[in-house]
């Protein structure tokens, strides 16, 4: 049976991710980093693809879940017709959470409650996406017995209970009562080394615990939302790599945006637009810090000729990032190919470096100090952007179809200057200013003349049509938010991007994006238009869609990236940065934070 999205449960060590079903399945985790091999692929396949089953062996037994207050270590109960007992998973963090480099930890720690519980465990353990199944040996004694696995360079330990061999599977049972707790971890470690020391799993819970909640506590937001913003924020800081700095655009491949179609594309590295954007929610909030992390990350990754830039790396900026099929995986509810790698790494997306000015001109504004090379930095992506000035781009929806001259690109082109010239008039850096003014001024006469029909801005030059990410244009200062054709274009994508109260990204059936099928709305859309109507004096409409798209995260907090209003299921990767950050930002509005453009 097919594990629904919402279903789904994070956990994160800010170095990966594993994703936990409410029937206690782990059926996702890559290790040692989240853009790695995956150890368990079932969510992707089947549980043959690799999954750690762990559940009271009573088919009765119903649980209910929550997060440990602002952390990730995830609290199921379960009951039984024997009694009652928990399961804690966290993924150990802190106090330096990328200290232990050679070592990822899983814990599953199961406590009894009342009553006596049997739990079952089933492990299948598939390296390398399902394509290794692994060498296991027993290890141990029989009081502290210990299952190692291993195939070319991963291996792991599960410690806590002797499992024994079923086929390609390892299965074992065992009780709880009350008061009582078993603890099993599975340590991941590279094959060469020796095997790692038993975790002190009380020690480890203890600073995961604090380690979150302490990054949490220092969130302010007096919103109706804020609950919901601080768990969104705390997935956007699970997705920034602890050791690099670099931010993930969520932490799955292949979850389709269309069940059964081919829109499945890895979202597990780090794209220039979506960090940026990441950032400056994270910006909003105070955590300046993460800011300058990441700055230096973007200078290690970029290094180099600017005509070099990519739109994405991986986390630590890795620039080889082939898109590759696995026909091994069947793909989430039979939807192929699976895909590893993104294409997607090679095109040319105008609005990219715009994003990224927007973000840094933000965290100056914010405080944040120049190192020795960041402005030279930025100033060899305007000089960039110039010499790409005229060129069609393949717009912030990454279409497949022909490369065209896209209104939000061209807006993002003149962000480029506009924050250019601002760096020099407001805060004395250096740079030729009078060109990048006469670049600002020339995009502007361009995007006005010929991004604008019947009274509103257009998906690209020469057409009628509407895209969502023109509701980014007075996010980003272009126009106030009541402009007149801002109003337009609001009311055209009312009458053409919504679905049953929730906004599509375009229209998928003019061809513009080369691709076969359809999707479902994009919650960070729909987001944008709640923005849109608290910044332009529609508070009550912004109210309204903001407790519908609240709604629509799951029983933890979580969004994906889209949503199917029809079969009321999450849609596309989980859990996704894009869907958080534009929640952030529309709350925000809505209490009246950040209404200035950013």
């Amino acid at each position: 049976m097919v594990t629904p999205i919402e279903d789904l449960a994070l956990l994160s060590n800010c170095r990966t991710a594993a994703l936990v079903s409410r029937d206690g399945d782990v059926g996702w985790l890559c290790l040692p980093r989240l853009d790695s091999a995956s150890v368990f692929a079932a969510l992707l396949g089947d549980a043959d693809d690799g999954v750690w089953r762990l559940r009271p062996a009573d088919d009765a037994a119903r649980s209910v879940r929550s997060y440990d207050g602002d952390t990730f270590i995830l609290v199921a109960r379960w009951r039984t017709p024997t009694g009652v007992a928990e399961v804690h998973d966290f993924m150990p963090v802190g106090p330096d959470p990328g200290a232990a480099i050679e070592r990822t930890d899983l814990v599953r720690r199961v406590v009894g409650i009342s009553g006596t519980v049997t739990f079952g465990v089933d492990l299948r353990i598939r390296f390398d996406y399902a394509r290794a199944v692994p060498w296991v040996r027993q290890s141990g004694t029989k009081r502290a017995p210990e299952l190692i696995a291993m195939a070319g360079p991963d291996a792991v330990v599960l410690r806590g209970v002797r499992l024994h061999a079923d086929g390609h599977r390892h299965r074992g049972t065992f009780e709880v009562g009350a008061g009582q707790s078993v603890a099993l971890t599975l340590t991941w470690f590279p094959s060469f080394r020796p095997v790692p020391e038993p975790l002190e799993v009380d020690r480890a819970a203890a600073q995961t615990r604090e380690w979150w909640q302490s990054w949490a506590d220092r969130i302010e937001h007096g919103g109706v939302h804020s609950a919901e913003v601080v768990r969104s924020l705390l997935v956007l800081r699970a997705l920034t790599n602890h050791d690099t700095g670099g931010i993930a655009a969520a932490a799955t491949t292949s979850l389709p945006e269309d069940f059964g179609g081919q829109r499945n594309w890895d979202y597990r590295f780090v794209w220039l637009r979506d960090a940026a954007l990441t950032l400056e929610a994270l910006l909003a909030h105070g955590f300046l810090a993460l800011a300058d992390h990441w700055r230096t990350w973007l200078l290690r990754a970029v290094a180099g000729d600017p005509a070099d830039l990519q739109i994405m790396y991986g986390l630590a900026g890795e620039r080889n990032l082939p898109e590759r099929e696995l026909p091994g995986l069947a793909g989430y509810a039979g939807s192929r190919p699976v895909r590893i790698g993104n294409g997607a790494a090679l095109q040319y997306q105008a609005d990219v470096v715009g994003e990224v000015m927007v973000t840094l001109s933000a965290g100056r504004d914010r405080g944040l100090t120049e190192s020795a090379f960041s402005w030279p930095l930025e100033k060899h992506l305007v000089q960039y952007t110039a010499e790409q000035f005229e060129r069609p781009d393949n717009g912030i929806w990454e279409i497949r179809g022909e490369p065209r001259l896209f209104t939000h690109s061209r807006v993002m082109v003149w962000a480029t200057f506009d924050r250019a010239v601002r760096a020099v008039e407001e805060h004395g850096l250096d740079g030729p200013v009078e060109r990048w003014r006469a670049l600002r001024r020339q995009a502007r006469d361009e995007i006005d003349a010929h991004g604008v029909r019947n009274g509103h801005f257009t998906q690209y030059y020469g057409t009628d049509e509407v895209d969502a990410a023109l509701l980014l244009l007075p996010q980003v200062g272009y126009c106030p938010p009541d402009d007149p054709r801002m109003l337009a274009t609001v009311e055209r994508i009312e009458d053409t991007l919504i679905r049953d109260g929730l906004v599509l990204r375009y229209r998928t059936d003019t061809g513009v994006d080369g691709l076969p099928g359809g999707e479902h709305p994009f919650l960070a859309c729909s987001f944008w238009l709640a923005e849109q109507y608290a910044t332009s004096g529609r508070s009550g409409d912004a109210r309204a869609l903001m407790r519908r798209l609240c709604s629509l995260t799951n029983d933890l907090g979580l969004l994906s990236e889209e949503y199917d209003p029809v079969a009321k299921r999450q849609v596309g990767n989980f859990p996704q940065a894009f869907s958080h950050l534009a929640l952030v930002r529309a709350a925000d509005a809505l209490a009246g934070v950040g209404r200035q453009p950013r």
